[in-house]
């Protein structure tokens, strides 16, 4: 079975510096229909004006993976880490015991945009992590890119439960595939562009559920950019 979830029925935060859209319920914006996915907890599209951001503030016991569309992020953490990343690329933080930072913008003219996960950790109390990669557009261009994963597979980060998140980039009429085990779960999230999933059409910011499926086959349509959750 395949659920959508359309993008103009997400929640929305609107700040003078922020923009950002919720599939599932985040801060303010409650919707007992979408509390969450299996383990995946958190997906906020956010557009971040120039030099706006989030303040220092904390976290715990969760796995935060940023996924970069467009502009630059500057992050700061209680670890000591401090770093900008860029379209293309991502980070993952594993909150665990406790640890605070802050993510600003770091154009003072162009504007930012990018997707945040959170996903439940498979342990409590884990100590604090942080990483980040950068993932080329060949390394997603009609395929699918491990992101994070448990067994760091193909060079991914890190993530602290049974899950794997993917990327791709469909061009010019691209298709993956995608075989689920029985048991499992699916998320496929548009960031970009329209594609269909096992011929349902889905346009950005849209989002699917998917249960009880073997095969999943994502074509551009004609082209678009997917994050795909294969979630225990």
């Amino acid at each position: 079975m395949i659920t959508l979830r359309p993008a103009a029925q997400r929640g929305r935060t609107r700040l003078g510096w922020l923009d950002g859209r919720h599939s599932f319920s985040f801060g303010g914006y409650y919707d007992s229909a979408h509390v969450g996915f299996a383990h995946l907890l958190v997906i906020n599209d956010d557009r971040i004006a120039p030099g706006g951001g989030f303040g220092t503030h904390g976290h715990s016991d969760m796995e935060i993976v940023t996924y970069m569309l467009e502009g630059r992020l500057a992050h700061r953490d209680s670890l000591g880490n401090g770093s900008t990343i860029a379209a293309g690329e991502a980070q993952r933080m594993s909150a665990g015991t406790g640890i605070r930072h802050s993510e600003f913008n770091a154009s003072k003219d162009d504007p930012a945009r990018l997707l945040q996960i959170w996903i439940e950790p498979g342990v409590a109390g884990l100590s604090p992590g942080y990483e980040e990669r950068p993932f080329t557009p060949a390394e997603k261009r009609n395929r699918l890119c491990a992101i994070a994963a448990p067994d760091r597979r193909d060079g991914a980060m890190m993530l602290h439960q049974d899950a794997v998140l993917y990327a791709a980039l469909l061009e010019d009429g691209g298709t993956v595939t995608h075989g689920l085990t029985p048991g499992r779960h699916a998320w496929l999230q548009v960031a970009t562009g329209t594609v269909t999933l096992n011929g349902l059409a889905m346009a950005e910011g849209d989002g699917a559920a998917i249960t009880g499926e073997r095969d999943l086959t994502i074509t551009a349509a004609p082209r678009g950019e997917v994050l795909l959750f294969d979630l225990a």
